[in-house]
């Protein structure tokens, strides 16, 4: 008798499910006394399985709706896998602040290791190890100290240029606007010219949709809820295709790398005489680091440092652009009312500098809104205790994979009034930012995970959306209504909008071509 493919995928999961039942059977039956110290509650758990079923395709939803049930402190079982989720201000900060040191390490997935970018990511290596250290090190000094964002600044104004030039083209042709696009070649070009001195995106180039497809794709790969993560006997299977992805996706990625780098060394070699150190440039300075007589770093370090620093700066930008602009597009006395502010500082005929932030109070409260509401990864990265710790009064066994719900907490009715609405209003006047110290609003996490790559973002975020809103009225197109703009959420490590949001751009103003 021939066997189905559906057949043989229900043979398999026999299999697979009946000697877990034995295992799952004796451990109940040696298993100790409870301990004394109370484990977080949580829902009721499935032979097996546990909790899985309760996850859904946006994990972050479904905590936070589960969370309300169980508390700010709630413990799954996902499979083998035992997890706290946190939601609340107070938990947060017993996780960030107070037991950060316990709950720095990472609760590494089978996709992070399908391509050992754990063993060289600065986002996934243990804080304690010295590779960490260095590559944190060299992160700050060559790239986010204030030093050198203040050197850049002229670049990211010219970018900011470069994407209003495109928009009033499309205006001129009255043609609607793909944000996710063209915020996406904004800030790629942004970071591929601090790291390469080069624009890798085009707006009329379908390179430039690859790289993003590329970038997302590895977002999406990393933070998909995946079995193999909760049935490790599963890992080789790769039944969802997670680790597959992840490593074809970063392989390409890894190739456009190594051809930027190879050919600056070409470059390098071909020059006569010194070059002029003020105008080098990221991988300048790894180049130098690498051809050392004892080097201080290799080229695997290199590759995956490049990815990390590309997936931060590109996607997690590219998206908090796109959010805060359909979030105004759906309050329209919002959208008027931040577009007044930037009118009356910067004025007539003049062009956004980056200088000019500082002065827009309202514009800040707008950014710093739709990091609440759309946090870039809404669980942030995964956690993993090191030792048994205590988070307001329950016991985080070790090993425990901790999750920080930042979206749950961003929407929280006892931190937030009025907690889905996009009210910018709440920020005015209040000395909250976020740079990991107010633990209501951490899109950056905080302690030793805080991103590194925070200072840079905060100011490219608000420049590319002040530039937006200063040349250019913006409409939905004829066929949608701001009270149906569809804002339904794609989940990852990082959270994108399902539908790419298209604008109309009308022109206010007379822009000047550079």
């Amino acid at each position: 008798m021939d066997i189905t493919s559906g057949q043989a995928d229900m043979i398999l999961l026999f299999c697979f499910i009946l000697p877990c039942f034995l295992i799952f059977i004796t451990s109940k039956s040696g298993r100790s006394p409870p301990q004394v110290s109370a484990v977080p509650p949580g829902p009721p758990r499935l032979p097996i399985i546990g909790n899985v079923h309760l996850i859904g395709k946006n994990p972050h939803r479904s905590f936070a709706d589960l969370s309300k049930m169980y508390g700010p402190v709630m413990s799954l079982k996902l499979g083998f896998l035992n997890s706290v989720v946190i939601s609340s201000r107070d938990a947060a900060r017993e996780v960030l602040r107070t037991h950060d040191q316990i709950l720095s390490a990472r609760y590494l997935n089978a996709a992070v290791q399908s391509n050992n970018h754990h063993d060289f990511s600065v986002a996934w290596l243990h804080p304690t190890s010295t590779r960490w250290r260095m590559l944190r090190k060299l992160s700050a000094t060559q790239l986010f100290s204030p030093q050198r964002i203040e050197a850049t600044k002229a670049l990211r104004m010219k970018r900011a240029q470069e994407l209003v030039n495109f928009i009033s083209e499309c205006s001129e042709r009255e043609e609607a606007v793909d944000i996710s696009r063209a915020s996406f070649v904004t800030a790629l070009n942004i970071v591929s010219n601090i790291l390469f001195s080069v624009n890798l995106g085009s707006y009329d180039s379908k390179n430039s949709n690859v790289f993003q497809e590329l970038m997302t794709g590895v977002m999406e790969a990393l933070g998909n809820p995946d079995f193999a993560n909760f049935f490790p006997i599963m890992r080789f299977l790769d039944l969802q295709g997670n680790s597959k992805k992840m490593k074809d996706y970063s392989e390409r990625l890894f190739q456009v790398f190594r051809e930027l780098y190879n050919a600056r060394i070409v470059e390098n070699s071909s020059r006569t005489g010194e070059k002029d150190v003020s105008s080098s440039d990221f991988v300048d300075a790894l180049i130098d680091l690498h051809e050392r007589e004892q080097p201080e770093i290799n080229n695997n370090e290199i590759e995956h440092l490049l990815l990390d620093l590309f997936a931060a700066g590109t996607d997690t930008t590219s998206s908090t652009v796109e959010w805060a602009l359909a979030e105004l597009l759906r309050t329209p006395k919002t959208m008027t009312k931040v577009q007044d502010e930037i009118n009356h500082v910067i004025g007539e005929n003049g062009v956004i500098q980056e200088s000019d932030i500082s002065e827009l109070p309202y514009l800040q409260a707008v950014v710093k809104e739709t990091f609440r509401l759309h946090p870039a990864a809404p669980l942030l990265l995964p956690r993993k205790a090191e030792a048994d710790v205590d988070v307001l009064g329950f016991l985080v066994p070790k090993n425990t994979q901790v999750l920080v719900n930042a979206w749950a907490i961003g929407r929280d009715p006892n931190a937030w009034e009025n907690p889905n609405s996009f009210e910018p209003e709440r920020f005015l006047g209040k000395d909250m930012d976020v740079k990991g110290k107010d633990y209501e609003l951490t899109p950056f996490g905080s302690g030793r995970r805080l991103c590194p790559g925070m200072p840079l973002a905060v100011k490219t975020v608000p420049l590319m959306l002040a530039s937006l809103l200063y040349s250019f009225d913006w409409k939905l197109p004829n066929s949608v209504n701001s009270e149906d703009l569809d804002m339904d959420e794609t989940f990852g490590l990082t959270l994108h909008k399902t539908i790419p949001l298209h604008a109309v751009p009308l022109m206010k103003r007379a822009i000047s071509i550079n």
